[in-house]
């Protein structure tokens, strides 16, 4: 019975649930501190129950690597879960470009301030805040020209 209520628990994702079970089944056990805690035991128990779907132990797999802590899924089945939720990788580029050669040192630090404005942002964990970083980027760039006390269109 607590066997099947358990599974239950995995498959919906129900860290509390699995929570209130370990402590009723295994008192004398060491119980998760707090919320956190035990979505990370719920997410590594995922990876490991064999009578889980590949797809809930994948997703527990990415949650665990994007949360810096191991992942205890078999080596066998990585390849699989990474191509059921591969990693994502953001990326910003930024291009400052004069005709002049006397303005490519102003321009290396329009570039400069830009690129630090897109670090603070990711530093902010604003990773994935697209208007954010833009804004910010625009910001920095309009900081830097006035700085450099440059006209541009």
């Amino acid at each position: 019975m607590y066997v099947t209520d358990m599974r239950r628990y995995l498959e919906a994702g129900d860290a509390d649930g699995a929570r209130r079970l370990w402590a009723l089944v295994y008192p004398g056990l060491p119980q998760p501190k707090d919320d956190k805690e035990a979505l990370v035991a719920l997410h590594m128990a995922r990876t490991m129950a064999n009578s889980i779907a590949l797809k809930l132990r994948a997703y527990s797999h990415r949650w665990l690597l994007d949360h810096n802590l191991p992942s205890q899924l078999p080596d066998d089945l990585k390849p699989a879960a990474e191509r059921i939720y591969p990693k994502v990788v953001t990326a910003v580029g930024i291009s400052v470009n004069a005709a002049s050669e006397l303005l490519q040192p102003a321009m290396a630090e329009i570039q400069k301030a830009m690129e630090d404005a897109v670090l603070e942002a990711y530093g902010d964990g604003k990773e994935g805040d697209v208007p954010h970083i833009r804004q910010r980027m625009k910001e920095a760039r309009e900081r830097a020209v006035k700085a450099l006390n440059l006209k541009v269109t």
